[in-house]
């Protein structure tokens, strides 16, 4: 990458998010042009292009909002791993604050017991390293995504990188452990990591009918879901998972919402956008807002996208986590004011938005969150989550004996709403 390419793509980065993030007003913008003149030389003296995007994705990790990316081109991204270190393949997760194995390839299970906790990165204690080396390259809106996050990418690096780890094992006992970064071969791992489907059903006892909806990316889980509505007819009680949902479109969730209520006008979030008026930035103001249209969708029987199909309106459990994300979110927005819909897990992503995406030098990508989403009301879910109405969460002990304390939360609601 040539010293203009490095200055253009960072002047370019900084210049999309002046004029288009929608949450600018929420950064010191002294220090944010400080920053970026600062890096105007550091950019120039990074040895490599990885270094130069390292830096950018720090530089827009200080906006604090997840929508807004800085993302490596190919040619490094498929150089950079996470989870493979040849000879060893583990996942982190984040626990109580701690970075845990919670998976370990089936070969080295004896060897490193999951449940195992990471102390150590050459040789300094894991919070400290994740506070200088870690955490400061991660775009989150709310502080627990970017704790997930950051020790879920404690050990991601580019290939041929090594750390040299100190374990606590659950037996107490210390052990040290060199890795480098490669890719693994070896696939099987312990305990087996069940390929999440776009949509699954099974049924509970008590007629709960267990539906996981794990992306509104694809209109075939829409059509997946009307397909099940006769079965579903047969159901007293709901559990809907959104845990795994990323998001995708918000109208399929809004779809699927309507054969889950009685309602035909459906409330969702109110937006904002930046708009630039130049004469009143001549005049000193330069922050104003724009309030997109608003008015309450409907979907009536004689929509298109519908059939007609019997709702299912019985006690629902929705269970969300720190992954529920985006039009995921949208859905739970939509569904606020259901009184037999409950909320049980951990808060929501917290970040959804319209970023625009733009192109940076040898094939790199960013984009910028142009929209502020909030619930009908004004109330705010980017920054701080969707909540629960129940909040349970996984522990330690729920991993090393395989348990979805979630789930049976939700379970045991279902039946004690029964007795009601």
């Amino acid at each position: 990458m040539t010293q203009e390419d490095k200055i253009y793509g960072l002047s370019k980065f900084w210049q999309e998010v002046n004029y288009n993030s929608v949450y600018l007003y929420k950064v010191d913008q002294l220090k944010w042009d400080e920053l970026f003149k600062e890096l105007t030389s550091k950019v120039q003296e990074t040895s490599n292009d990885f270094e130069y995007y390292r830096l950018l994705q720090k530089f827009c990790a200080t906006l604090k909002d997840g929508h807004t990316n800085v993302y490596f081109p190919k040619y490094i991204q498929e150089k950079v791993l996470n989870n493979n270190y040849g000879k060893y393949r583990f996942i982190i997760n984040n626990i109580g604050g701690k970075a845990i194995i919670t998976h370990i390839n089936e070969s080295k299970k004896e060897e490193i017991p999951i449940g195992s906790e990471i102390i150590e990165v050459n040789g300094i204690p894991t919070r400290d390293y994740l506070n200088e080396n870690v955490l400061p390259y991660i775009s989150a809106s709310t502080s627990y995504t970017l704790e997930d996050w950051g020790i879920k990418k404690l050990l991601e690096g580019y290939l041929g990188t090594t750390y040299d780890l100190k374990l606590l094992q659950p037996n107490g006992d210390e052990k040290t452990l060199n890795i480098t970064i490669a890719k693994s071969e070896d696939r099987e791992m312990f305990p087996v990591i069940e390929k999440k489907e776009l949509f699954e059903f099974k049924w509970y006892p008590n007629n709960t009918a267990y539906i996981s909806l794990n992306s509104f990316s694809d209109w075939e889980i829409a059509e997946m879901f009307r397909k099940k509505n006769k079965e579903l007819q047969q159901a007293e009680s709901l559990i809907l998972d959104l845990r795994n949902n990323g998001g995708g479109n918000t109208i399929i969730g809004k779809v699927i919402l309507h054969y889950l209520t009685e309602d035909t006008v459906f409330f969702g979030s109110k937006s904002q956008t930046r708009q630039h008026v130049a004469t009143f930035k001549a005049r000193g103001n330069d922050t104003y807002f724009y309030d997109l249209p608003y008015s309450p969708d409907t979907l009536g029987p004689g929509d298109k996208r519908l059939l007609k199909n019997k709702r299912i309106i019985v006690p629902t459990a929705i269970l969300i986590g720190h992954g529920t994300a985006s039009a995921a979110e949208d859905f739970l927005i939509y569904a606020d004011k259901q009184k037999h819909m409950t909320k049980i897990g951990e808060p929501s992503y917290g970040s959804t938005g319209k970023p625009l995406s733009f192109n940076l030098p040898q094939g790199g990508l960013a984009r910028v969150c142009t929209k502020k989403d909030t619930y009908p009301d004004g109330r705010e879910f980017v920054g701080v989550g969707i909540q629960p109405d129940i909040f349970v969460q996984k522990t330690l002990n729920d991993y090393l004996e395989d348990r979805d304390p979630v789930l049976e939360k939700a379970l045991d609601f279902l039946i004690s709403q029964e007795k009601h």
